[in-house]
């Protein structure tokens, strides 16, 4: 979709803009967008979502002062369900995290985190309104966190019952380039549906990119989608859509649900995930996932307890 096609006028206070960093905290900074305006083109309204899940924000740049003015620093991760009626711009939200980094916060390194902890779940979540769970680590912590980026990524989905196999990256699957790519624009016509024998199917990609919807800066993310039912679709014809988000420009949330939507739409299934996780930008990543029922969401991904874990491209 071409940047003039899009109205952005709720989000373009910072968004392709020069902007001064605050030198003292200020939840003034933050800006919201109705998710609504992110759902009309594939005819979803927010009384009525055909999915389940959340978005989980990872910020690695995050710091404070004591009361004394030695810097502290963490890594932040907050979570918020996809059913709220808005959620933040990007570049607010960075801006409102770096207006921390003059504050005086506390005593200690621990009050320092847990002032930003608190005062960030409470402005988000009353200016978002819904509950906004926020967690900041401490390096040492992340530094410890012995999961390693394939196991806990291309781990077999729990609704699994029976001995499937494990995520197929799709890419690594057509290394013939025998396959032609020549749409950068999401098209769900690419998507070949055929019959399946009902097993779970398990896949990822490490192709996925858009463009930001206002400043058409680039995203790059892994998606990963698993389903069961009645129906699949071709190896070949899902890489080619997901090729085809190339040149979109939207908001990661927004990838993520249009891949649901389409999906959901043409297989009727009877489980079915969508899991993105881009790239940071400007010391952030945003990691949109949607699922047909809660038991399907991934079992770290939510939780403000659990270090992120990154993958190679983030």
């Amino acid at each position: 979709m071409a940047l003039k096609e899009l109205d952005n006028s709720n989000i373009n206070k910072h968004l392709g803009k020069s902007s001064e960093y605050a030198s003292n905290y200020d939840p003034s900074l933050l800006v919201r967008e109705p998710r609504q305006s992110n759902r009309t083109h594939i005819n979803v309204t927010d009384d009525n979502l055909p999915f389940v899940g959340g978005d989980t924000w990872n910020g690695y740049e995050v710091t404070g002062l004591t009361n004394s003015g030695r810097p502290v620093v963490g890594v932040a991760k907050f979570v918020y369900p996809c059913d709220s009626k808005y959620i933040v711009e990007s570049k607010s939200l960075k801006l409102y995290f770096n207006s921390f980094c003059m504050t005086h916060l506390g005593e200690t390194e621990e009050d320092v985190l847990r002032s930003i902890e608190n005062k960030a779940a409470k402005d988000l979540s009353r200016y978002l309104e819904t509950t906004v769970e926020v967690r900041v680590f401490t390096n040492f912590e992340c530094f410890n966190d012995p999961t390693h980026a394939m196991r806990e990524w291309h781990r077999v989905d729990t609704h699994s019952t029976d001995n499937v196999r494990g995520y197929i990256t799709l890419e690594q699957s057509r290394e013939d380039d025998s396959v032609v790519f020549d749409t950068y624009s999401e098209t769900p016509d690419l998507l070949e549906v055929v019959d399946s024998d009902g097993s779970a199917q398990l896949f990822h990609s490490a192709l996925l990119r858009s463009r930001c919807r206002v400043t058409s800066q680039p995203d790059s993310g892994d998606v990963y989608i698993s389903f069961r039912g009645a129906k699949t679709v071709t190896e070949e014809s899902l890489l080619k859509y997901i090729v085809s988000f190339r040149d979109e420009c939207h908001f990661h949330e927004e990838i993520c649900e249009t891949i649901y939507t389409r999906l959901f739409e043409m297989l009727e299934p009877l489980d079915l995930v969508v899991r993105c996780l881009y790239a940071r930008r400007g010391g952030w990543d945003i990691n949109p996932e949607r699922a047909s029922d809660n038991r399907l969401l991934h079992h770290t991904l939510g939780d403000i307890r659990v270090v992120h874990v990154k993958t190679p491209k983030q």
